[in-house]
């Protein structure tokens, strides 16, 4: 793709993410996306068959980037400890520096159209590859992966929505991720 074409796609998808977390998918139609974007229908078209393909499309291009972010800068080489204090923090700081992306991951991480059609995502696979062996190398207790990652990353949400100072909430984190070591890792 040329330059002014990822600008017009990239213009897109900030204006359905904007609008749909504002008006939801039934609120959002592709004329109200082709004017927030700066550009005609048309052009809209070009780049998604229809207003579900594009929620598809976006909802995995933007999950797939939060997945990649928490797994790129951790290494098999790592503890246990440091695995999973990597992760809480990771998750802690891309929701604050990412919030519309986290809120629109958020907002439609449950909906029936991304389920029966988006397919299996390479950074959830990896994740579940991750935990997978750090159970089988004795290094987590042996709990589901759901499991794992509510206790890794519901609470994150919490204290990141709170957003006190961020003396406080570096505290909290900390305290979090003592607390998720004790009960996941094994001694």
């Amino acid at each position: 793709m040329r330059k002014k074409d990822d600008e017009k796609k990239n213009c897109i998808k900030s204006a359905v993410m904007k609008l749909m977390l504002e008006e939801g998918f039934q609120g959002t139609s592709v004329s109200k996306i082709a004017k927030t974007a700066g550009v005609s229908p048309a052009t809209v078209y070009i780049y998604y068959e229809n207003k579900d393909a594009m929620l598809r499309e976006i909802y995995k291009e933007y999950a797939e980037d939060t997945y990649q972010y928490l797994l790129d800068s951790l290494s098999l080489d790592m503890s246990g400890k440091e695995i999973t204090a990597e992760l809480i923090r990771r998750y802690y700081i891309f929701i604050i520096e990412h919030e519309e992306v986290f809120h629109f991951i958020e907002q439609y991480s449950s909906c029936p159209i991304l389920h029966s059609s988006c397919g299996a995502m390479k950074g959830l696979s990896d994740l579940n590859n991750l935990l997978t062996d750090l159970k089988k190398r004795e290094i987590l207790n042996n709990y589901s992966n759901d499991n794992l990652y509510a206790i890794l990353f519901s609470p994150v949400k919490f204290i990141a929505k709170k957003h006190d100072s961020s003396e406080i909430a570096s505290e909290r984190l900390e305290e979090l991720i003592s607390m998720v070591q004790r009960l996941i890792l094994k001694d």
